[in-house]
């Protein structure tokens, strides 16, 4: 049997004093306090059937997954498709004021549905929603995905049918939020289309956003809406 629930968890906080877009850069891991987040979340999945743990392969990511697979005896499963999205900004500190100063960068900046200063939101639908398939086709109970806000964003709009273009400032994907989706039946005779993920004729719903970091939040440094 496929499994029941997949929770999408975003990493928690990262150790980052320069305050950089740091991306998909290497060495970028968790702050104290996002250590004590990671392991508040683990808390929260105690004592749920969880199966399987998988993991961007970011250090942040990886150090997020570590304290939930321990709570359950599971190794961590690294997944490349659960990475971060590419962009040009990278290492840079990013505002408006700097990208207006900087007309080197402009002709990035032309084309917010691809987007065209990194990879398109369709692409990372893509391999987020076929790592999310595989991982539900191969295990039971209840998996846990750890990854970061913009793919996991990604899914929250697609399967709720809205737009993948958005405002990064709109996002509602908090540090260590978990973000549960569940398979429902195909629709009968009469029922209307479902919403399924990319390239899977599965179809899925959310049904449910918490925030078990949510004391930690408040002092939190949090570049994931740039």
């Amino acid at each position: 049997m496929p499994a029941e629930v997949v929770h999408l968890v975003r990493h928690g906080e990262v150790t980052n004093p320069d305050r950089i877009l740091y991306g998909r850069l290497d060495g970028f891991g968790l702050t104290p306090r996002g250590h004590q987040m990671a392991e508040t979340v683990a808390q929260y999945f105690a004592d749920r059937p969880i199966s399987a743990v998988l993991a961007s392969p970011l250090l942040r990511a990886q150090q997020t997954a570590t304290p939930i697979a321990a709570a359950h005896g599971l190794d961590i499963i690294t997944d490349d498709r659960l990475i971060e999205g590419t962009n040009i900004f990278e290492g840079t500190r990013v505002s408006a004021k700097a990208i207006m100063r900087n007309p080197s960068v402009w002709p990035k900046l032309w084309n917010p549905f691809r987007p065209s200063w990194g990879e398109s939101y369709k692409s990372i639908l893509q391999r987020m929603m076929a790592a999310i398939s595989d991982a539900a086709e191969n295990h039971q109970g209840e998996v846990v995905v750890v990854s970061h806000q913009l793919p996991i964003w990604m899914v929250h709009r697609h399967v709720n049918g809205e737009s993948l273009v958005h405002s990064p400032k709109a996002r509602r994907c908090t540090l260590c939020s978990v973000t549960s989706f569940q398979p429902e039946q195909e629709p009968g005779p009469g029922q209307g289309p479902t919403k399924t993920f990319a390239d899977d004729s599965r179809p899925w719903r959310e049904v449910a956003y918490v925030e078990p970091a949510a004391s930690l939040l408040a002092d939190a440094v949090d570049l994931g809406a740039v």
